[in-house]
């Protein structure tokens, strides 16, 4: 038994919409309980959440950021928190899913001035797939027009009914210095260093308190039969009867409290550490899933629960890793079971590296706090773990695979092309890029038409990824729009003789084929028929053919693309018995693949993709005139569950290169959006060359 109580422990996840005041909530949380000696600010960039140059720079927050704090309640319970700040950018929602991998609760930020975003909409559903509890926190509850009941009453509309405010502001905007405890019914009256002093209930505020009490208690103990019977038999649960109570509720999903503050100023802050200590569940109250055997490729394998046992074998998640510039890769990680100290070894179970355990310590945004141990439950990081990127689970287990549970599949929407701007930077791109698609999974490196090709969820996205590749990693690229794939098929059928003969002293080259070529359907690809009867061409030189055809076809037709949906047939040749080689019928080929292109045609083919858009019924007629104008075919749209319109269409990938950018301002932000690769059809306005 570990002879060091460590404090319950609780991962908070804060997400929310951009602007909603997340880490300005993270600074008032951490100033209130003594971590730091004063609130940075956003505009200034001394938070502790953003504190990467391109976060400061944006004055938006890019990637997680964790922040550990410790809180001492009036009952003297010490718990502890890691704070997650999310990005509220619909750009690098990856971020939000890593998040709630690790997450006990997920505090949904909401600003009292712009109430309900899609930002909002986004990481409620994220939130909800995930399976993890949620919290609301509504903050800027001091700014001017700042609504608390106008978005109460706007977050019940759009997620439901078990959403209950627990807290009420006693004045709003400029006059925000005091909130109503809804189940203990006596006012808060904060000062100015965000400490409060309990008060009786303002008369002017007494009967819309009472009858929030008694529908919230209500509520409360009719998910609760004791307690219920209790109640109707006139016995009034106390106040922390009906937190317990309400605890076990977040818990299961059956309720949602609405909690207020105002992170600038502090009025309501300790409220909301004291609720997320008292209504979250720790992190021992429930099993993490891993997936054990089988691989990420073939998305196979058995989900097993691991049950969070201080005294269990060690196992752990790694869910985020960073390139530092001064220590390294920085790997985030959280204990699932047993225990993690410095200098374990443990084993990589994703990637089969083994790792030893170096140094621990807990984050503090960029400031590294040590820590002996980490325990069950508990989130920290190490430096330099070569071996274990992101998504990697470390056991005791010298055999075995696993890995942690998939993210959201987040499809890129936008990409450029990466050009290296010295030759060095070029030697050294291929690892850096590694390094950059390791710790964030939602990137994606591809090639077309020689070029490097990097993905993304949007355009700041993939800016800073670039930033990120010259200042942590010390490669410069230039980028430019990424090229359309653009392919050629056959016009039509045409033979051809491919010959090649040369006699320089010595052996002489000679090979002959006769080649016939023949458009195949769209989607075909490539077909090799061997149809030489008689040993006119040898059987050991027909791979050789083969492979010369292939040569020809990728290394393009008479208009510059490769060339696709062919079907070659070898059905005669000549060989010489020494001069002949495997090299000159490979060459032969390819020499009549080409003659027979000229003289048959191509066409030029374009990409198309499908694209989904999922918006509110109110957008569905621009967003439809806007696909038109792209060349785009309606396929479907239909009603989703929730009242959204999702529209379902085919459109050419040339017509999307900034798409995701257009859409977003079309709808200001409230369209969702996935582009998926298709298929390959005619180009229009194209003739056969």
């Amino acid at each position: 038994m570990d002879p060091t109580p460590s404090p319950t422990h609780r991962t908070v996840a804060l997400v929310g919409g951009a602007g909603a005041g997340k880490t300005t909530l993270a600074e008032g949380l951490l100033f209130r309980a003594g971590v730091i000696p004063r609130r940075g600010a956003i505009e200034q960039g001394t938070t502790v959440g953003d504190h990467d140059p391109e976060e400061i720079s944006r004055q938006t927050t890019l990637g997680i950021s964790l922040a550990y704090l410790t809180w001492t309640g009036d009952d003297g319970r010490e718990s502890a928190l890691t704070l997650v700040d999310t990005p509220g950018h619909p750009d690098f929602v990856g971020g939000v899913d890593t998040a709630l991998t690790v997450a006990d609760v997920a505090a949904v930020v909401v600003s009292a001035v712009d109430g309900i975003t899609a930002g909002t909409r986004g990481v409620w559903a994220a939130a909800e797939q995930a399976g993890v509890p949620r919290i609301l926190i509504v903050t800027q509850e001091d700014r001017a027009r700042a609504d608390f009941r106008r978005i109460v009453s706007d977050l019940r509309a759009t997620f439901g009914d078990h959403l209950w405010p627990i807290e009420l502001p006693l004045g709003e905007e400029q006059d925000f210095h005091a909130i109503a405890d809804v189940l203990g019914e006596h006012a808060l009256v904060y000062d100015d260093t965000g400490h409060h002093r309990e008060e009786a209930m303002p008369a002017a505020a007494e009967a819309e308190e009472h009858d929030l009490h008694v529908s919230v208690t209500e509520d409360i103990v009719s998910h609760d039969d004791a307690q219920l019977e209790a109640y109707l038999d006139g016995n009034e649960p106390s106040a922390g009867e009906l937190e317990t109570t309400l605890a076990r509720e977040v818990a299961s999903g059956e309720a949602v409290p609405i909690l207020l503050c105002s992170g600038l100023t502090g009025t309501g802050i300790d409220r909301v550490v004291d609720l997320l200590c008292a209504l979250s569940p720790t992190s021992r109250d429930h099993d993490s899933r891993i997936i054990v055997g089988g691989s990420a490729e073939t998305d196979d394998g058995t989900e097993v629960r691991v049950a969070p046992r201080p005294d269990g074998e060690t196992v752990v998640h790694v869910f985020r890793t960073v390139a530092d510039p001064f220590v390294g890769q920085i790997a985030m990680l959280k204990v699932l079971s047993g225990t993690l100290r410095p200098s374990d070894r443990l084993r990589n179970a994703t990637t089969g590296a083994e790792e030893r355990i170096p140094a621990l310590f807990r984050l503090r945004g960029d400031q590294h706090v040590p820590v002996d141990a980490l325990r069950t439950g508990e989130v920290g990081a190490v430096a330099k773990l070569t071996g274990s990127p992101s998504g990697s689970v470390l056991w005791t287990r010298p055999h075995g695979s696993a890995r942690p549970a998939p993210l959201p599949h987040r499809q890129p929407v936008y990409a450029v092309s990466l050009t290296p701007a010295t030759q060095s930077d070029d030697a050294k791109l291929s690892t850096a890029l590694a390094r950059l698609l390791a710790e964030d999974q939602t990137l994606l490196i591809d090639r077309a038409g020689g070029a490097t090709i990097l993905r993304g969820l949007g355009e700041t996205h993939v800016a800073v990824a670039v930033e990120r590749l010259a200042r942590v990693l010390g490669v410069e690229v230039t980028t430019g729009p990424a090229p359309v794939a653009y392919r050629e098929t056959i016009a039509g059928s045409a033979q051809a003789e491919g010959k090649l003969k040369k006699q320089s002293g010595g052996h002489g080259q000679f090979a002959v084929v006769q080649l016939r070529l023949s458009p195949l359907p769209p989607g075909g690809g490539f077909e090799f028929v061997d149809a030489v009867v008689g040993g006119s061409v040898p059987r050991s030189y027909i791979p050789a053919v083969e492979k010369g055809a292939r040569d020809a076809l990728a290394a393009g037709g008479p208009q510059g693309h490769p060339v696709v949906d062919v079907r070659v047939e070898l059905y005669d040749g000549k060989s010489h018995s020494v001069d002949s080689s495997e090299m000159a019928f490979r060459t032969a080929a390819s020499l009549g693949v080409k003659a027979a292109l000229a003289d048959a045609g191509t066409v030029v083919l374009e990409p198309v993709s499908i694209v989904t858009i999922t918006v509110p019924p109110d957008l569905q007629g621009p967003v439809l005139t806007d696909l038109s104008s792209r060349r785009a075919h309606v396929n479907a749209t239909e009603t989703t569950a929730d009242g959204e319109t999702r529209i379902v269409a085919s459109a050419p990938e040339a017509e999307l290169a900034r798409y995701v950018l257009e859409l977003r301002s079309l709808t200001g932000g409230q369209a969702q959006l996935t582009i998926t690769p298709d298929r390959y059809e005619r180009a229009p306005g194209t003739a056969r060359v």
